[in-house]
């Protein structure tokens, strides 16, 4: 059994990312359908993954974690509070789960659940925003389930595959997640 369980829900766990990891989140940007629903376009060598990994222990705006599944502990995503304001008590959060066969079975929403309470809690941020691209409609209502409103637009803010989308930029208060979440 791990000792490294940052954040544990029901069926997964947020753990910190380590240099033996440096394989796994290697081949999580190799995903078609991941890189396409992100709208990651730029492709990482290994070094590079590395030199990532390495720097991310050192920034004090963000929090990266991997997402794992609680009975085999296997490494299905991550997910990150980056660009933390804490003058403002904001930040932005974004979150991939890297195989299609682990998407639509709330391990998302219960990772962002996760993230968010420590954002709110630990962090004692006051807002919290992400962006989804129009096309990720799925993703969109993940969102609004675990309680994130929509506030804007950006219209045809990602070119991807030879076609301009828009980007809708979505936010969640420490007050709405507490009316949510702490009953």
């Amino acid at each position: 059994m791990r000792q490294d369980k940052l954040l544990q829900g029901e069926f997964i766990f947020l753990r910190p990312l380590h240099p033996n990891d440096l394989d796994a989140y290697y081949t999580m940007f190799f995903n078609e359908d991941v890189r396409r629903l992100t709208g990651t376009k730029q492709a990482f060598t290994y070094p590079q993954i590395e030199q990532y990994i390495a720097t991310k222990w050192q920034e004090s705006d963000a929090v990266l974690l991997l997402i794992c599944l609680q009975d085999t502990e296997e490494v299905i995503g991550d997910i990150a509070i980056q660009d933390i304001d804490t003058t403002n008590r904001h930040a932005n959060l974004r979150i991939a789960i890297s195989k299609t066969e682990h998407q639509s079975k709330g391990y998302g929403s219960e990772a962002m659940q996760l993230m968010l309470d420590y954002g709110f809690g630990i962090l004692n941020l006051h807002r919290i925003e992400l962006n989804v691209f129009a096309y990720n409609k799925q993703a969109t209502r993940a969102y609004e389930k675990v309680g994130f409103i929509v506030e804007g637009i950006q219209r045809e803010a990602l070119f991807y595959d030879h076609t301009y989308h828009d980007s809708i930029t979505m936010s969640m208060l420490a007050r709405e997640y507490r009316k949510k979440y702490q009953k």
